[in-house]
């Protein structure tokens, strides 16, 4: 470490914060509010003095000028939380760091990091002896001030001295933090990741139910603001349903519309649900409700081309169903069991993910645990996750299943544990009829409909992959197993069509015995 070089009280501070935008600020005021003396820093001084001046009553604040006089000003072990832009930022950060640290000093990027980096820069700060912890944060600002959902990775041994502090800012849920050290490396950022996907998939049913209700059902917004709000005592209680009734509620004062009628129809992303579809793929796991919500996206923001579309394009819609349903209460029913049941999958394919994850990097990632982070302070808390967390064996921040393992009780996929399997066969005909209803009347439903034949795809005796594998071997020789023999095999369909095993030895198939049915 560098030698002082201010009068900045040394070893002062609990923790530093670099970086304070918003989300540092925040994260900074909530530590000394809950009674740490935190260290802050930023690239403009401005910054430093502005945070100090306004909210310097809410706890103990030592402001720095440098890095140096941050580190400076930090007990043992040092522990500074980055708060800057995800990428070459974050390394410039990391770079300036750790000539001034020593050994088991825990350096902490609290930021949207892609997994990989984390995991680079872990390694990296490990051969240094210093620990490196990528920390998932979900709540936005508010959650940031008053109590976050917050998914450490990293080290172990790192949590020992960095856990407490961040279960005590943490949010809380019924007594318990929404916090745990959920595996190494990468982890924290992965599952920080996976639940930002499954909020992509969220929020991209309750548009679908949206329009919906509103192109088919004839409710206009301020309709179904109660409609949400009613919903929202239902099975379907959440943050992000009770903020769409406030957004459907909202009157835009300049032209007395309902606001979401001037809100432009382009949706932006910040790159968690990319990754997460990227990831679904790299990892061998079927996530596709959230890959369809990040693509309904990536249409959303082709405003020329859907301009475009609409003027060249025919719609080939049964009148007929474009008309009001005879029982509207009915058809809100019909599209509340529909969101429930495209939501659970949205889930379930998150979760699934998540092992499949845990088993490529070598994660012990317990998925109970991990709902349990998310039942308070982060954007897709709901009633529902608590649920969910029981379904997994509830939580146990020791429960650490071996990597491609669950821990015993828990469900293959979470769609298999009993309360879900029942909730999904009561909503099952009420999907179907709004899946076809959305089809005929020309409505784009993309994760109800991907989400339904998910679960179809689950259920299925036999799916079309016999035939695509049929192809694959056709054109590239790639192989196929049987159902009756074990081994690979090819046919010689260039040739005379007879069969190889994957060695290219001709296959020798037993003569029929006497009687056999296949002579008849």
């Amino acid at each position: 470490m560098t030698e002082q070089t201010t009068t900045v009280p040394v070893g002062a501070a609990d923790i530093g914060v670099t970086g304070l935008a918003v989300m540092g600020a925040n994260l900074a005021r909530n530590f000394a509010r809950h009674g740490y003396t935190v260290a802050l820093h930023n690239r403009s001084r401005a910054r430093t003095d502005q945070l100090v001046a306004e909210h310097g009553d809410e706890g103990a604040f030592v402001a720095t000028e440098t890095l140096a006089e941050l580190v400076q000003s930090l007990a043992v072990p040092r522990r500074v939380l980055i708060m800057v832009k995800a990428g070459a930022p974050v390394d410039a950060v990391i770079d300036q760091l750790v000539p001034l640290l020593d050994e088991g000093d825990i350096v902490i990027d609290a930021g949207n990091s892609h997994y990989e980096d984390t995991r680079r820069r872990e390694a990296a700060l490990a051969e240094k002896g210093l620990h490196f912890v990528g920390v998932g944060v979900s709540g936005g600002e508010e959650g940031a001030l008053h109590g976050p959902a917050i998914m450490p990775g990293g080290p172990e041994k790192s949590y020992e001295a960095l856990g407490p502090m961040l279960e005590k800012i943490a949010a809380q849920f019924e007594g318990e933090p929404c916090c745990a050290w959920v595996g190494t490396d990468g982890a924290g950022h992965y599952v920080k990741m996976v639940h930002n996907g499954i909020e992509y998939a969220d929020m991209q049913v309750i548009g679908e139910a949206y329009d919906l209700l509103r192109r088919v059902g004839g409710l206009e917004p301020a309709e179904q603001a109660e409609v949400f709000t009613a919903w929202n005592q239902t099975d379907l209680a959440s943050y992000l349903i009770e903020i769409t009734a406030e957004v459907l509620a909202q009157v835009d004062a300049a032209t007395g519309r309902p606001l979401v009628d001037v809100i432009v129809d382009e949706a932006g992303q910040k790159g968690t649900g990319r990754w997460t579809a990227i990831s679904g793929l790299d990892v061998g796991s079927p996530v596709a409700a959230i890959a369809e919500s990040v693509f309904a996206r990536s249409l959303s923001s082709q405003r020329a081309v859907r301009e475009a579309a609409r003027e060249t394009l025919a719609a080939g819609i049964d009148e007929d169903a474009q008309r009001a349903p005879q029982d509207t209460d009915a058809f809100v029913e019909d599209v509340r069991q529909a969101l429930f049941a495209s939501k659970l999958v949205a889930y379930a394919q998150g979760m699934d993910m998540l092992a499949a994850a845990a088993e490529e990097y070598g994660w012990s990632l317990d998925l109970g645990t991990i709902a349990s982070l998310w039942r308070d302070g982060c954007i897709i808390r709901a009633d529902l996750l608590d649920v969910i967390m029981q379904a997994f064996g509830g939580r146990d921040t020791s429960r650490h299943p071996a990597p491609g393992t669950r821990a015993p009780g828990q469900p293959l996929n979470l769609l298999f544990a009993p309360e879900f399997a029942q909730a999904i066969a009561e909503a099952l005909p009420a999907w179907r009829r709004v899946v076809g209803t959305a089809v005929a009347a020309g409505v784009p439903v993309p994760v109800f409909s991907s989400a339904l034949a998910y679960y179809d795809g689950l259920r299925a005796d036999r799916l079309p992959a016999a035939l695509v594998q049929g192809q694959r071997d056709y054109f590239g020789a790639h192989t196929y197993l049987r159902v009756d023999r074990e081994g690979s095999f090819h046919t010689l369909w260039s040739g005379d069509r007879t069969e190889v095993d994957g060695e290219g030895v001709p296959v020798v198939m037993p003569q029929p015995t006497e009687g056999d049915p296949t002579q008849d």
